[in-house]
């Protein structure tokens, strides 16, 4: 199913005093076998802002697993207490229902309920109540549509999360913090110079990136609660493309340091630095493998750009990719089953999946200029950028290939996304 769903978000710059440029986000393809789901408006939601079922609704549509079915205002509302209608519900083609209720709490506060219903079974999947303060509303709707798409698919929702991106507009280039759907984008860094390769640690509070501030590409750690950030890797020659660790106690950098780019290990304090890969090639775009275990690499050694892999403590390198002349930019899915990269087709370069337990690869996209995958933390969506209409832009796939999203800022240039783990709790 082909859908034509734009959702629009207003993105605050938080730091810079401005309000940014709109991100647009487009769902471009649909999945298969849709749940058709009624969020109905929940009761007292006025109360609040933004609208907590519209920010629920516009979540799980945007995941393309969700068909939402038009639910109008409820006279009187419905809400978690009300008796349910499953009759009503079922003649609209409802598998799934949301109810809830937005109700005033002590000290400004508001408490928020909901429920899901199984509308064929007719039975209670569950609930949740939140005491929250106004400022939560949105978070908590990110919350609440996580727990409705795991109760209904199985897979942990990501719509709690956060991605990173740099968005250059003029000769400025600013390194931005946003919610999964775009809103709450908060600027880290602004630099004149380009910013790339963002790097999510594994705990959610820093980021690795290469800035080329200093006139030469450095590696910097960046603390996301103090704003405070230390250069981890300013060799003589290039640092480029940092990769945390599973633990995120390493990260696998390429340095020049020792002629030629090759793999090294480094602490993310700058200390320890241990040589990783040995050759006369050029090894980079390091990733950890999700165990920890393994680094994956892109590597010319065999004569182009092929994707490799060798023990996280060194040793012999194994070859990964063998289809195609251009195979780079290696990431791994959460579960380590699936590898992700750019791959050379007809003259552009896409997005291919490759089991690795099976050696079979997929086409997921198919622009010209794809770049720089990401998985989201449950796997089940690629961020990645491309180009349109003649500038850079974000876009998302499914991990079959079926969702199709794309992202964009008017009058910049979107690039280097970095999709985030799971928020702690």
């Amino acid at each position: 199913m082909i859908q034509a769903l734009r959702v629009v978000l207003a993105v605050l710059a938080v730091g810079s005093g401005h309000a940014a440029a709109q991100l647009s986000i487009e769902i471009i393809g649909g999945g298969a076998d849709q749940i058709p789901i009624a969020i109905v408006p929940f009761a007292g939601e006025t109360q609040v802002q933004p609208g907590i079922s519209d920010v629920i609704e516009a979540d799980l549509a945007r995941s393309g697993r969700f068909r939402t079915l038009y639910t109008g205002r409820q006279n009187p509302p419905v809400n978690e207490t009300t008796g349910v209608d499953f009759g009503a519900w079922r003649t609209r083609t409802a598998d799934a229902l949301v109810v809830g209720g937005v109700y005033p709490a002590a000290g400004g506060r508001y408490e928020l309920r909901f429920r899901l219903y199984d509308v064929p079974k007719g039975v209670s999947l569950g609930g949740l109540a939140y005491t929250i303060a106004p400022a939560q509303v949105r978070a908590t709707a990110h919350r609440i549509a996580d727990f409705i798409y795991e109760k209904l698919t199985g897979d942990k929702g990501v719509f709690s999360t956060r991605i990173a991106y740099v968005v250059k507009s003029g000769p400025r280039y600013q390194l931005q913090i946003a919610d999964a759907d775009g809103a709450n984008a908060q600027t880290a860094i602004t630099s004149n110079e380009p910013i790339m390769s963002v790097a999510w640690s594994p705990d959610g509070r820093r980021l690795a990136y290469v800035s080329f501030e200093a006139r030469k590409p450095v590696v910097y750690v960046h603390s996301l609660a103090t704003g405070q950030r230390r250069a981890v890797a300013s060799f003589l020659g290039s640092n480029s493309a940092p990769a945390w660790s599973p633990d995120g106690g390493r990260l696998a950098v390429a340095l020049s340091l020792e002629g030629g780019t090759q793999l090294f290990i480094v602490i993310p304090d700058g200390a320890g630095v241990r040589r990783l890969t040995s050759s006369t090639a050029i090894d980079t775009e390091p990733v950890f493998s999700p165990d920890g275990q393994w680094v994956y690499f892109t590597s010319d050694r065999g004569g182009g750009p092929q994707i490799y892999r060798v023990s996280a403590n060194g040793g012999d390198v194994q070859r990964v990719t063998f289809d195609g002349d251009y195979n780079a930019t290696p990431r791994l899915s959460p579960d380590g089953k699936t590898l992700v990269f750019i791959s050379r087709s007809a003259g552009g370069f896409q997005i291919a999946a490759m089991d690795l337990a099976t050696q079979q690869t997929q086409m997921l996209t198919d622009g010209g200029r794809d770049e720089s995958p990401s998985f989201a933390p449950n796997g089940k969506m690629i961020l990645y950028a491309t180009d349109a209409g003649g500038r850079g832009v974000l876009a998302a796939t499914s991990s079959d290939g079926r969702v199709k999203q794309r992202l964009s800022v008017p009058a910049a240039d979107v690039r280097e996304p970095a999709w985030g783990p799971y928020p702690a709790n």
